[in-house]
Parts: structure tokens; sequence; C-alpha cells
């Protein structure tokens, strides 16, 4: 008998965030497990709080500090 995969909802939900300095990188993931909205914060200030905390960690292994997050929004 064959085995069939289940399939999982996806884990992440990706956003679009717009940069101070108008760069933009879209296609940016946050695990839904960051987004837990039970305490009543908004959806994307969840994200953003999760993508300033990707960021911060991108700038430490980089040696470049990256430009404030101006605007994220769910693609």
């Amino acid at each position: 008998m064959a085995r069939t995969k289940s399939r999982k909802a996806a884990a992440f939900t990706t956003f679009a965030v717009t940069y101070e300095d108008d760069s933009i990188s879209s296609n940016r993931r946050v695990d839904n497990d960051r987004l837990d909205q039970s305490f009543g914060d908004s959806l994307l200030d969840l994200a953003r709080i999760a993508l300033e905390e990707q960021d911060a960690e991108i700038a430490r292994r980089s040696n470049r500090p990256r430009p404030k997050i101006k605007t994220v929004s769910v693609t």
C-alpha cells in the first residue's frame, strides 16, 4: 500500500517591506508562530517586529547597517 504525504499549511507568511531609503524587499518570510494575534496586536505590527529582528541579525552578520522599515504589507 502506498503512503501518502500529508500536506501542512504554509508555516510562514510573506511580506513586502519598504525601507526609509525607498528600497524594497519583497517576499520576506515570517513564521506564522510569530504572528499570534491572541493578545490583540495587529498582524502588521507583529510582522514589523519580526522583520526588524531579522534585519538586525542580517546587519550583525554582514557588518552593514540596514535602513529602518517604513512600511510592511502582506503579499
